[in-house]
């Protein structure tokens, strides 16, 4: 990913590698093990075996993509700091086709024939449904990096967590005032047909009417749909805001199609960036968006008030300052949800280290350790920002970020307190036993 004398995390490398030097006895050059970036002869352990549920195929394909980029950069920072307790990470990856049948038997797969240590990854709901009940009786720690709010409503078991990540219930608790006092009170809402997109219809208009906001419509678009001109004539003619949020393969047609219907004369739009992520924003036929609005979970654009742990992040994964690939500026990264990836994998790092996990047998430590957790600092282990953790309801709180799309970029509005996004918890994880 990076040149290793310009890495940010040289130092530390520097200093993990004393520490298994002095741990070992010695470490000399000629006992390297190829790929372990450290490791000696005399320290070699066992690997901490993650097994990686990514969408390689099927709708969830460009952020399997991008979550996979993310994961292999943030596993070679942490074995060049040492890995976990002195043993690397070994990342198992399986494509579950973005499939809920698949994912459950690609966690069976972790458990049975790789024998991972635990599981980590998956971004569409429909899917986490599929397999988190898998992963409970496997006993499997999932740690899910989606966005719906399935974790956090007691629908789940204690065996799931989604602390690198926040959800929607929480991110439209804090969407809800920013579109009522500033963009208009009659809504209509565009989504796709399936549990993230049912997460956003109930809590969006729960936390909208509670601003004194009028849902007009919602309109439920399957997943695999690829014309969308279809759904635009049930949008009622005194819609004052579009609220969209649509996901896979076909956002760039859905977002050109409603430039197509509106015209010059549309209403105030408020998007989710899930509609555009991995699209370049420079596309034919997203002109028309100029001047309307997104919730980001990261800023695809270096802002200009930019964090010294955003830069060494985006250097991690080989992105620029516009979100794309450094080699290829074409090749548009997931940049408001990949990071979950990097957090995620810290967090594993730090409940293993906290519970000194050994192996299987430590992975109901290994999830009390987590659930102990409380802050998260903004850090290079959580660029995006400073997070709270919620050990009840395994769910992740944090700063949400809205941008207006300015001169064809992406330009940060607004960012919302931590205290914006809390909501009542709705289950406790730590009275079931495991």
């Amino acid at each position: 990913m990076t040149d290793q004398n310009s890495s940010p995390f040289r130092l530390n490398r520097r200093r993990a590698l004393k520490t298994l030097a002095a741990g070992a006895g010695t470490v000399a050059a000629s006992g390297m093990l190829p790929g372990l970036g450290g490791y000696s002869q005399a320290q070699s352990a066992e690997p901490i075996r993650i097994g990686f549920q990514v969408h390689r195929t099927g709708i969830g394909a460009a952020y399997g993509r991008w979550y996979d980029r993310t994961t292999q950069a943030c596993v070679e920072k942490i074995n060049a700091e040492g890995g976990i307790n002195g043993r690397p990470i070994e990342i198992v990856a399986e494509d579950d086709g973005t499939d809920p049948k698949r994912g459950a038997e690609v966690v069976e797969k972790f458990a049975s024939q790789h024998k991972c240590d635990v599981s980590f990854g998956t971004l569409f709901s429909h899917v986490v449904y599929g397999s988190a009940p898998r992963a409970g009786e496997l006993k499997m720690p999932y740690f899910v990096v989606s966005e719906g709010h399935h974790v956090a409503s007691g629908n789940l078991n204690r065996w799931t967590l989604q602390p690198g990540i926040t959800d929607v219930k929480s991110q439209v608790e804090a969407m809800a005032p920013f579109i009522a006092d500033n963009l208009g009170k009659k809504v209509t809402m565009i989504f796709p047909d399936f549990a993230f997109g049912h997460d956003h219809r109930d809590y969006f208009s729960a936390a909208f009417e509670s601003q004194g906001g009028t849902i007009l419509e919602k309109i439920a678009i399957p997943p695999a749909e690829t014309s969308f001109t279809r759904y635009f004539p049930k949008i009622p003619r005194d819609t004052e805001v579009i609220y969209h949020v649509m996901v896979g393969p076909a956002v760039l047609t859905f977002v050109k199609e409603m430039g197509e219907f509106f015209g010059p004369s549309r209403p105030e739009i408020f998007g989710f960036i899930d509609s555009l992520e991995a699209v370049d924003m420079a596309s034919p036929g997203l002109e028309f968006l100029e001047g309307t609005y997104f919730w980001e979970g990261n800023p695809r654009y270096a802002q200009a008030e930019q964090s010294e742990f955003d830069k060494a992040y985006r250097k991690a994964v080989g992105v620029d300052e516009n979100g794309a690939s450094i080699s290829d500026p074409k090749d548009v990264s997931t940049y408001a949800h990949m990071f979950g990836c990097w957090e995620t994998l810290h967090i594993i790092k730090r409940g293993m280290e906290d519970a000194g996990y050994k192996g299987p047998e430590d992975r109901a430590k290994l999830i009390e350790s987590v659930e102990a957790m409380t802050d998260m600092p903004h850090s290079i282990e959580h660029p995006q920002g400073a997070k709270l953790f919620n050990g009840k309801t395994h769910q992740a709180f944090g700063h949400q970020y809205i941008s207006k799309v300015t001169d064809g970029k992406l330009a940060l509005a607004h960012t919302t307190s931590i205290a914006d996004t809390l909501y009542e918890d709705e289950t406790d994880y730590t009275k079931q036993s495991f």
